[in-house]
């Protein structure tokens, strides 16, 4: 038996999902990556691009739901679907962590090679694609549809208790590991590594109380591990958790009396597609300098000439300072 998942929560994550992370990914690859490339900026743009191959598959999700859980597009298109859920759910999870370590290093050893820490960043990042396009393969090796016959629908990766269904369906048991290993390895270790590396970064700021720009640092930590607070504690502990108690019911052949509860919370692990970018804001001046123009309806070149404009005026008053003083030149009038 199915029961819906809220889809105006899959259309509000649809709306401020895609445009977000899509301009930051255009930020971070045509801007921060070609004027001063950081290995912060290539963990974000990866996080952005998961984000967005999600993103772009969510319209038959919604159209799933508001179908009345009727999957019509076939079993491929399921675990397509279901794949790149769940590859963009542990893709998030190893990027946050990365760039978490990567926030500590760059507070605790500024001096360290610029260079050589870029060539990290993109070392750790093909293998986390690589990791994520191995570890969901078995999504694909078990059938994810099924026909249900009360009420007469095809639900995808959506079934409560397996005696509703019509047709046979593969042994839940490879989902259950696999579910229970994911949470285990994917989920519960880079957990720790995030919340390892926030204690020492906040130790490390502690430290250099005194310095004015630490206070300032100090302020963006504390922004930043709120926001990764929130998007763990909404979209990734509480899906990671009911997915083994689901799968581990569905194993034994019993109902899941909180079958509701378990499918909010899948629907709420998407959003952290619109969680990720206040991630970025916190993290890259880039970024931040791109929203407040874009709240501001400035544009880059607009930008470029204040910026240029000011610092003109910066060396013409420096300029008739020096000659005035030095009586030899007097300041011009308009």
């Amino acid at each position: 038996m199915a029961q819906g998942e809220p889809p105006l929560i899959y259309v509000s994550m649809f709306a401020v999902g895609l445009p977000s992370n899509a301009t930051a990914l255009w930020v971070f690859l045509f801007r921060t990556m070609m004027k001063n490339p950081h290995p912060a900026s290539i963990y974000m743009a990866n996080l952005a691009l998961s984000d967005v191959l999600f993103v772009i598959w969510t319209p038959l999700k919604i159209a799933y739901h508001f179908n009345g859980n009727n999957w019509i597009y076939g079993e491929g298109m399921c675990k397509v679907l279901v794949g790149f859920f769940y590859g963009n759910m542990y893709c998030s999870v190893l990027f946050i962590a990365c760039l978490s370590v990567q926030r500590y290093w760059v507070v605790a050893h500024p001096l360290s090679l610029q260079r050589k820490n870029n060539k990290v960043a993109v070392a750790v990042s093909l293998s986390i694609w690589a990791f994520i396009w191995l570890t969901t393969t078995p999504l694909y090796l078990y059938k994810q549809t099924a026909n249900v016959r009360d009420p007469n629908i095809t639900t995808c990766h959506d079934v409560n208790v397996i005696r509703y269904i019509d047709d046979p369906f593969p042994d839940v048991r490879l989902p259950y590991y696999y579910f229970v290993l994911m949470a285990m390895v994917v989920f519960l270790v880079p957990c720790v590594v995030i919340v390892v590396a926030y204690i020492l970064l906040l130790r490390t700021l502690q430290n250099n109380i005194a310095d004015s720009t630490a206070t300032k640092n100090r302020h963006r930590a504390v922004m930043l591990i709120v926001t990764v607070l929130v998007t763990f504690l909404v979209c990734f502990i509480p899906s990671n958790v009911m997915l083994v108690v689901h799968y581990s019911l569905l194993k034994d052949g019993v109902m899941n009396n909180g079958y509701g509860f378990y499918v909010t919370t899948l629907c709420l692990a998407s959003l952290n597609s619109c969680l990720d970018p206040f991630i970025y804001y916190f993290v890259s001046e880039d970024f931040r300098q791109h929203v407040k123009n874009t709240l501001l309806c400035r544009s880059s070149r607009t930008v470029e000439r204040m910026r240029v404009s000011f610092s003109s005026m910066k060396y013409s008053r420096k300029s008739n300072t020096y000659t005035s003083s030095s009586g030899k030149t007097q300041s011009s009038s308009c």
